[in-house]
């Protein structure tokens, strides 16, 4: 099984209007309140790429109601921590500007955390856990990184989709694979790089520090997939960006998914890759059609 990891999610109020007066009132053209969430975007590609798995988090309130009503509507297995709290809600403006108001989140007690962590019991050989997205403001910011012994005692692999020093911090752990992008991989180690082959030195001391696999993501310019035994290249797709949220999950979720069948990472990557830009050509997250539509422009490339 592959369990996602939203601690934080949201019902997204998505506004649309053609512009928004400030100190006026305005009226909206169409509204409409979106389960959100890192993990959950993860969960719904999983879902076209026909994978198992479970939404594992914390929900509360009418409004954790209403995003377990629209997971169950996606068949999205879940299984929350239902807490005292409300699940927040994000405000997600798109008028002449996209602007979005996003909440801090739900005050979470130390019996919910303990609830939580239980759940980690019945992980296995062979599951997979996704953790993704921000930290609600109760909870401790090594939480990530708490869980990662038990999960690795229990022989189960793990991704935390995070950046610097949150990232470093789970290396000795072994994580499955790591995903950042160049801006990402050069403020990591505090340099700037303006060439691939420098690129890929940094990312290799990822691998030595622990990482199993490295993705190395470069928006319209492809990406870059490195493994202990050989470094592996792919062009991006043709398309028309209209979407940056959600195409880093998608990019995981495809490659954890097809790793979980295949145990092969050149698949994962290719089909990762191609997830990641089919999120980005549409306004939500990527179905299997679009999916599919983008996977023949994939072609990975073995460079060593």
């Amino acid at each position: 099984m592959i369990y996602t990891v939203t601690v934080n999610p949201a019902l997204d109020y998505v506004l649309q209007l053609e512009k928004v007066n400030s100190g006026e009132v305005n009226r909206t053209n169409n509204d409409a309140f979106l389960a959100g969430g890192k993990g959950i975007n993860v969960s719904q590609i999983l879902n076209q790429l026909s994978v198992d798995n479970t939404a594992w988090g914390f929900v509360g309130g009418f409004t954790g109601k209403e995003l377990v009503r629209q997971l169950n509507q996606k068949r999205i297995e879940s299984d929350f921590v239902t807490i005292s709290d409300n699940t927040r809600v994000n405000v997600k403006i798109h008028a002449e500007k996209e602007t979005e108001i996003n909440a801090a989140g739900p005050n979470i007690t130390d019996q919910e955390i303990t609830a939580f962590k239980d759940r980690l019991n019945d992980l296995k050989k062979g599951d997979i856990v996704v953790m993704s997205g921000s930290l609600t403001p109760s909870l401790p910011t090594d939480f990530y990184q708490s869980l990662l012994p038990t999960i690795k005692e229990a022989g189960a692999e793990f991704v935390v989709d995070t950046t610097g020093q949150a990232l470093i911090d789970t290396l000795e752990y072994k994580p499955l694979v790591i995903k950042p992008n160049h801006h990402e991989l050069a403020d990591l180690f505090g340099v700037t790089f303006d060439f691939s082959d420098v690129m890929l030195e940094y990312a290799q001391k990822l691998l030595d520090m622990g990482a199993q696999n490295v993705m190395v993501s470069m928006a319209g310019e492809g990406g870059f997939l490195l493994t202990k035994d050989h470094v592996y290249h792919a062009k991006g797709a043709v398309g028309t960006a209209v979407n940056s949220v959600g195409a880093g999950d998608s990019m995981i979720a495809g490659f954890v998914g097809t790793y979980y069948k295949t145990q092969d990472p050149k698949e994962g990557f290719r089909i990762g890759m191609a997830c990641g830009a089919a999120t980005a050509f549409t306004k939500d997250i990527a179905v299997k059609s679009q999916i599919d539509a983008v996977l023949p422009q994939i072609k990975v490339e073995q460079i060593s």
